[in-house]
């Protein structure tokens, strides 16, 4: 972590504190968002994650009567800190157990009938209660057969470093009122089939959630990869390229219109990238234009499923020999994911990049709806949306160029609900809408999902 102090004197001109209620310059950053980054703490993420490692094994279908190894002691460990947290902040937390019966019929890696639990923080924002920013760690570990219940699985990095890290987000965010709410929860059954994810996303859809996204964590504490490279600034931030839910009529529009990288997950994964350069620049983020790491799974999938946007954040190099390991040493190599493997410190920064993403988007107005784009056969690209509640400053429209992962270029425009981009032509670029609040934080981009003339 850095000093503001520390920052190119161009940034700081731009750079002025925000005080809620004024109107300000899309140019400057808001105070808070580093006091945020100030207050992550390695020591206590540090004393979490060797609390979280000294339950022995965390697997899904371990002990759950002890008070001191398993799943049960775990969870109800995590619930406990929720609990303290919100006693701190006057009750601010909505703290609770959401659970699902799974059978062995449910898939091949159940080895007996068993409840999946998961521990659910939520902070209720002021303004708009039910949209909801998520922040996911996963409670369970696994030794290397994940049907083995038994054998010693501290799962330090994996993951107690991401569970950590959302009770740590938790203490830090607590201090603060946001327009929307923040959950903090830690889902089960990740290693067994995404058990917990979609036990949640189900619960939320029940719910009628209005999901902003879900931040994956999984896997934030290890800097040193299997294949020598050692890096404490790099991490990836992986994200679907568009849900799996869209229906027939939208897939046929992206032949004609494009949008092949730009769905929801996609926009909140540049927002993540944004928002890190902006507050954190001595970060690496990676965007990774992939659902997963390759053939293989995390608990935004099932969010993603049932169509929220949801990503992943995880370390830049993987250890393999310190994943889904039995703890041992073979040929001079220690395999096992123990304590020694995890820098609190790279945990510090990750969670702190979770931590302002969350107070950003949970300060932000609502994301327009309905944007459409016209502008064909024309020289200039128009653009209508409909407008978004709350205190509104204005829009900002986003293009880039077609082979551009990032928004390049972007014009804040005041509080309309159209606009004409004169000379910039539609073939040439793709395009987006972002809402401005009055206190300078905008909500994730919308990318065009109809056309008119």
């Amino acid at each position: 972590m850095i000093s503001r102090r520390l920052l190119p004197l161009t940034f700081l001109i731009f750079s002025l504190t925000l005080i809620p209620g004024k109107t300000y310059s899309q140019h400057q950053t808001d105070e808070r968002i580093y006091e945020i980054i100030e207050n992550v703490s390695a020591e206590r993420l540090e004393n979490d994650i060797r609390t979280l490692a000294g339950f022995g094994t965390r697997n899904t279908f371990s002990d759950t009567v002890s008070t001191t190894r398993g799943i049960g002691a775990a969870r109800r460990w995590i619930k406990s800190e929720y609990d303290k947290i919100s006693a701190g902040c006057g009750n601010c937390l909505n703290v609770f157990y959401q659970k699902d019966f799974v059978t062995t019929k449910d898939g091949n890696r159940i080895p007996k009938d068993a409840w999946v639990v998961n521990v659910v923080a939520i902070q209720k924002g002021t303004k708009y209660p039910n949209r909801y920013i998520i922040m996911s760690g996963d409670i369970d570990s696994r030794a290397s057969d994940t049907m083995d219940f038994e054998t010693d699985a501290p799962g330090a990095n994996d993951n107690a470093s991401g569970m950590a890290g959302a009770i740590e987000a938790a203490r830090v965010l607590s201090k603060y009122k946001f327009e929307s709410s923040i959950v903090y929860v830690g889902l089960s059954g990740e290693e067994q089939g995404l058990f917990g994810g979609k036990g949640l996303g189900e619960y939320a859809q029940k719910n009628n959630w209005e999901i902003i996204g879900i931040l994956n964590n999984d896997m934030i504490g290890n800097i040193e990869g299997v294949d020598g490279v050692i890096d404490n600034r790099s991490f990836r931030i992986f994200s679907e390229p568009v849900p799996p839910t869209e229906t027939e009529q939208e897939r046929n529009m992206r032949r004609f219109y494009g949008g092949e990288v730009d769905g929801i997950s996609r926009q909140l994964a540049r927002y993540v990238h944004k928002t890190t350069q902006t507050y954190m620049p001595e970060m690496n983020p990676m965007m990774i234009y992939r659902l997963d790491r390759f053939g293989r799974g995390g608990h935004h999938r099932p969010f993603n499923d049932l169509g929220f946007a949801g990503i992943r954040i995880m370390e830049a190099h993987e250890n393999y020999n310190r994943q889904h390991q039995d703890i041992r040493t073979e040929n001079g190599i220690e395999y096992g994911d123990v304590i020694e493997g995890v820098n609190f410190g790279y945990a510090a920064k990750l969670t702190a990049v979770n931590a302002i993403n969350m107070a950003a988007l949970a300060w932000a107005p609502p994301a327009p709806k309905k944007v459409e784009i016209g502008g064909i056969v024309e020289p200039s690209a128009k653009l209508r949306w409909e407008k978004a509640t709350g205190d509104i400053a204005g829009y900002k429209i986003y293009w880039r160029d077609t082979t551009s992962p990032q928004w390049q270029h972007s014009r804040f425009v005041s509080d309309v609900n159209e606009f004409k981009l004169q000379g910039i032509v539609i073939d040439n670029f793709f395009f987006g809408v972002a809402t401005v609040g009055k206190n300078g934080h905008e909500s994730v981009v919308v990318f065009p999902s109809g056309t008119y003339r």
